[in-house]
């Protein structure tokens, strides 16, 4: 209340000076015209009687004059005229300025217009009334011969003034009752009420009680309080679930991962050694948007992982700046704090050339690691000027982790993926007291496969460097120690699956990534994920069908997309029942189409998918419906959701999250997943149908069965499935492999330790 009073005089002090500043400048201008108005009609009437005074008086003849000024001295607001000789004597005076006043002229301004040859004009007050006197000099015979003077009334400007302040002060009187009423209904509606309904909300939440949260205007004035009051509302939404989970799994007798778990364990694993996380993708793109910059979240099950620790850790995450505004967000050391609503940790930012992404990133990488360590059919291009720029990339990302890492005891650094081969080493050699780790997410294929590559000896030399190599499945691990065993000098603890190489310890260990299940006993979730209408989905895509099968890939020759539309077409061939009721919808996100390779692949499945469509498709059905662009989780949860199938027909994956994702989106228990057998996620859910994709007939075959297996068996299936996803998710992903690297005995020689305690 008094903050409101307090807002209230000061706009009406506001107002009322303002007006008041306004109302004097207005009057002084409107006194200014007014005189500037009444000199100009004095002039014009001095100048015509000059005419017939100038005569009479060089004819010497004064009494003429009387006559002439009693003629002119009763026009409207004229006071009187007068005629006075050189010396300021009276000539003639109208009467009824005379009977009036009695004014003589002042010497000094009959002087001054005598001197100037020309009329003086000036303001004086006479009784009670404000005179405007002009005084014209007279010629007689080129001589000073007398002056003529003309008197008006100028009492009215005043009045004029004053009628201008009265009008004002009703005005300002208006003005502030109107404010007032104003500032009521503004303060009213757009603060009180809106922060009002803010209070009760955060009170429900608190109290427990879901409610929608309000809209609170868009005004500049708002921004920052509706920007922090949503995210107190989150934390706290958050604090609370994750207390309500914790309190469920400890009443049913259940260990599964969380989020906050995860938090709370990494706090206690890392004893307060800071992490660095470093990969290719950033966890968050800044990017222009029109005039403004938009914040992107890229789609990651990695940054669902590693963020709680990062979080827990204030740690540093190290990548790539993609966005094409990464730039103006980020400090003169290249840092950002995210994430942007809560800002727990670090981004930091490196910074490479078209040349060396070109080099690093589209050729050694995905030209020639992803196809090698894929043995998908596509043979691996090694240039050695792609090799140079690999190397390139990884020594300016060590600079970076150790310009980051110094000055600080004991570092953990956890490295992402194939890019960065040659980091760990890097890495380790400078700083031997960091514990290093590195996730391969792609498969690592037999040694004769792996000696392909004539940097192979590097490659795992680089490897070696880490502490920790892990891959998704025990296969992998093993193809990795005989490929070491195989090509480099080196003592293989099979019973440890560790190498020693140099008096340097690595050990190899399966972690199998997952996804983060959605709490199913949750309202929100509920509300949010309600099944979609299937027959409404296909509709907006322009297909009528009864069933729907869909898959969800990026366009890459490891995906199996051809191989999946052909089972497809067969499938249609042998079951004309399913002819116009079944469709399968492909998520075809573009990828890397700055490569040949993919460039003609991308091709092949729209003209796949085209070729079929023509030969089955009638007016309102297709066989095939291809969404050949970037759809969000949010986008995609819909077709996960109302799907009958999912097919996942990898020729060679490490993993394939696409598979936990649909198991994880069906929380009706029901739908099928069609997996196949070269993907790590076959080794869990072995409730899928398991297939090879290579094989046509048993891959269209297995399309049917599930379309027609019984509810009973569909919803037992995905149950057992949604189980081990559930207690293998993500969080626990990540605190297993977080565990195992800081449990990890690290050996540092005394004069290393000495050095980099002294830094």
């Amino acid at each position: 209340m008094r903050q409101s009073f307090r807002l209230t005089l000061y706009l009406v002090v506001g107002i009322t000076l303002v007006t008041f500043v306004v109302a004097r400048y207005q009057v002084r201008e409107e006194e200014r015209g007014l005189r500037a108005d009444l000199e100009r009609r004095a002039e014009v009437l001095a100048e015509s009687l000059q005419e017939i005074v100038e005569p009479i008086l060089e004819k010497d003849s004064p009494g003429q004059l009387q006559p002439i000024v009693e003629r002119f001295g009763n026009r409207e607001r004229l006071a009187g005229v007068a005629v006075y000789n050189a010396l300021g004597e009276t000539l003639a005076v109208s009467s009824n300025f005379k009977n009036r006043y009695n004014y003589v002229p002042p010497q000094e301004v009959l002087a001054q217009a005598n001197a100037k040859s020309h009329a003086v004009s000036q303001f004086v007050r006479l009784g009670d009334k404000l005179i405007h006197v002009y005084i014209l000099p007279l010629r007689r015979m080129s001589q000073a011969g007398g002056y003529l003077t003309i008197f008006h009334d100028a009492s009215y400007i005043e009045a004029q003034g004053a009628r201008i302040w009265h009008d004002t002060l009703w005005h300002v009187i208006v003005q502030i009752l109107l404010v007032l009423l104003t500032i009521f209904i503004i303060v009213r509606w757009t603060i009180v009420s809106p922060i009002s309904k803010t209070t009760r909300w955060i009170k429900d939440l608190r109290a427990g009680r879901y409610s929608p949260r309000p809209n609170l205007p868009d005004a500049d004035f708002f921004k920052p309080l509706s920007q922090e009051v949503a995210n107190l509302a989150q934390s706290l939404a958050e604090a609370r679930a994750a207390a309500k989970e914790e309190a469920r799994l400890r009443e049913n007798g259940e260990s599964l991962w969380t989020a906050e778990r995860l938090r709370v364990s990494m706090q206690s694993k890392l004893r307060g050694n800071p992490l660095f996380v470093v990969s290719n993708r950033e966890p968050y793109e800044h990017v222009h948007h029109g005039k403004a910059i938009e914040v992107v979240v890229p789609a990651s099950g990695l940054v669902t992982a590693l963020e709680p620790i990062l979080r827990a850790c204030q740690g540093t995450w190290i990548a790539h700046g993609s966005g094409d505004a990464d730039r103006e967000t980020v400090n003169h050391r290249d840092r950002i704090l995210v994430p942007p609503d809560q800002q727990q940790y670090t981004l930091r930012r490196v910074w490479l050339s078209r040349e060396e992404l070109d080099g690093y990133y589209l050729g050694f990488s995905n030209e020639g690691l992803w196809p090698l360590c894929h043995i998908a059919h596509t043979r691996p291009e090694f240039r050695s000027t792609d090799w140079g720029y690999y190397q390139r990339v990884n020594e300016k990302f060590a600079e970076v982790v150790l310009e980051e890492m110094k000055r600080i005891q004991e570092p953990i650094v956890l490295i992402q993926d194939y890019h960065f081969a040659l980091l760990p080493k890097l890495v380790k050699d400078k700083r031997p007291d960091a514990r290093v780790a590195i996730f391969w997410h792609i498969p690592w294929p037999n040694p004769e496969a792996f000696g392909i590559c004539p940097w192979q000896r590097e490659v795992l030399d680089g490897l070696l460097g880490a502490d920790l190599v892990s891959f998704h499945i025990q296969s992998h691990c093993n193809n990795f120690l005989e490929t070491v065993d195989r090509v480099l000098e080196s003592q293989i603890d099979w019973e440890r699956f560790a190498v020693n190489r140099g008096g340097h310890i690595t050990f190899v260990r399966p972690y199998p990534i997952s996804v983060a299940l959605p709490d199913a006993s949750s309202k929100s979730v509920k509300d949010l994920n309600a099944a979609p209408d299937k027959v409404s989905l296909l509709k907006s895509l322009g297909v009528e069908a009864a069933f729907l099968g869909v898959g969800v890939d990026r366009i890459d020759y490891t995906k199996g997309i051809i191989e999946r539309f052909r089972a497809i077409e067969y499938f249609l061939e042998k079951n004309r029942f399913y002819r116009e009721k079944f469709t399968f919808v492909q998520i075809g996100a573009p990828s890397r189409t700055n490569i040949r390779r993919y460039q003609d692949f991308l091709a092949e499945v729209e003209n796949e998918a085209n070729r079929i469509d023509k030969r089955f498709a009638t007016k309102a059905w297709r066989p095939i419906v291809l969404l050949r662009k970037h759809h969000s989780q949010k986008e995609i949860e819909p077709l996960y959701k109302a799907a009958d199938l999912c097919l996942v027909t990898s020729l060679h994956d490490g993993m394939n999250l696409v598979a936990k994702e649909f198991v994880a989106a069906r929380d009706d228990d029901d739908g099928v997943l069609i997996l196949s057998r070269f993907t790590g996620a076959c080794r869990e859910l072995r409730d899928a149908l398991i297939v090879n994709p290579y094989d046509v007939e048993q891959l269209a075959e297995s399309i049917r069965y599930a379309l027609e297996m019984t509810p009973d068996d569909r919803r037992a299936r995905m149950r057992r499935m949604r189980q081990i996803v559930r207690e293998n998710n993500v969080y626990r992903w990540a605190a297993d492999l977080m565990s195992g690297l800081a449990e990890l005995r690290i050996d540092i020689p005394e004069a290393e330790s000495v050095q980099t305690s002294s830094e």
